[in-house]
């Protein structure tokens, strides 16, 4: 009751009031801000709704229509993939935070759903070529037992989603308004399906329309639910490059799919290629060996791995660091098994021997290029 009271109250991210949270808990944070008994920080981004309270009415109203609510204290809260939000900067960035809770409607564990899954995006006025290549990569991928996350949108969003579909795999929507309001409309038959036999989730309570600032704010959780994003087809000013931005600032790979040097739908792809932003990526193999949990070479293209000459926790720390994109300690430890401490001390040793490097994102291998 306290964790959907408090989502209709911010109705969205608010890492002010989940830092109240994690040290007082929900309940006194509940209590705190009917009361108004809160810092600054929090007096604003509650005032408008804290005497809003249908908490006891939306939690009815979802489990009606097949849904739940969430929690960070639930067993099925993907904790691993919201530690990458818990570690950005606060303040950079005011829709960084993890989400409060999530509403979600569907059969699937959300856990489970997205411990291999790829968030794939593009444009919404998508051209014949770039649905085709959605249809095959999400598809092969799919088949594979890939998730395949997007946000319901025209053009390669909700193509991504219909390639999961007809093959019988799972596939993840994440909406900027409630659970129960299809967006766009026309796209309420989709919906329907996915909440089926897939999930459809938001951090907005039931009910809550759409506005283009929640937009933003829903590409980061599509980046955190996955292992990579994939962008097919973008503009120069595309949504979906916001979303490869997300997936790099979470240590995960960008990875986009080249057009037509002639098409104004990929002129934002192919930016992002050129300026090391995404990987150029044309097939299912190629995101599975870049976002993939293993990575094989053919024998006659074996090269000396530098982390072959390491044993021991150097060696463990090594091989969970990916080979695009960076890793804080503690995403390190949880991957790796070792003892965050451990990893703190195993870190400069690398970096003493030439092998990894650091940076705002985190640790990463130096042969790959740093930053995002």
């Amino acid at each position: 009751m306290a964790w959907a009271y408090l989502s209709r109250v911010v109705e969205g991210p608010c890492a002010a009031l989940s830092l109240l949270i994690d040290s007082v808990g929900v309940l006194e944070a509940a209590h705190a801000v009917r009361a108004r008994a809160l810092p600054e920080s929090l007096r604003g981004p509650t005032e408008k709704r804290r005497g809003i309270d249908t908490a006891a009415r939306d939690l009815e109203f979802i489990e009606r229509i097949g849904g739940r609510l969430i929690t960070p204290d639930d067993p099925e809260w993907p904790a691993w993939r919201m530690l990458g939000l818990s570690q950005l900067e606060p303040g950079r960035d005011r829709d960084g935070a993890v989400p409060l809770a999530l509403w979600v409607r569907g059969p699937r564990s959300l856990l489970e759903s997205s411990q291999r899954a790829l968030a794939v995006v593009g444009a919404r006025c998508s051209s014949g070529y770039g649905d085709r290549v959605t249809g095959e990569i999400a598809g092969d991928l799919a088949v594979q037992g890939w998730t395949i996350v997007s946000g319901a949108a025209f053009g390669i969003d909700g193509m991504a989603h219909r390639a999961a579909l007809a093959v019988d795999g799972p596939t993840i929507a994440v909406l900027a308004c409630g659970v129960d309001r299809p967006y766009p409309a026309q796209h309420a038959r989709l919906l329907s399906e996915i909440a089926e036999c897939g999930l459809v989730v938001s951090e907005y309570p039931p009910g809550t329309v759409a506005h283009k600032h929640q937009f933003l704010a829903r590409n980061r959780l599509i980046a955190a639910l996955a292992d990579g994003v994939l962008v097919v087809e973008a503009g120069l000013r595309s949504g979906s490059r916001n979303t490869a931005k997300w997936a790099r600032r979470l240590g995960r790979p960008a990875l986009a799919v080249p057009g037509p040097i002639t098409s104004a739908s990929s002129v934002g792809c192919h930016r992002m290629i050129r300026e090391g932003e995404a990987v150029l990526v044309t097939r299912a193999e190629d995101v599975i060996d870049e976002a993939g949990p293993l990575r094989l070479s053919l024998p006659a293209d074996l090269k000396p791995d530098p982390g072959d000459r390491l044993s021991g926790d150097e060696a463990a720390v090594f091989a969970a660091l990916p080979k695009i994109g960076a890793r804080l300690p503690r995403d390190l430890a949880d991957q790796s098994g070792v003892a965050l401490s451990t990893v703190r001390g195993v870190l400069p040793a690398l970096e003493l021997a030439g092998l990894v490097g650091v940076d705002e994102y985190g640790w990463y291998r130096v042969d790959q290029p740093p930053g995002p």
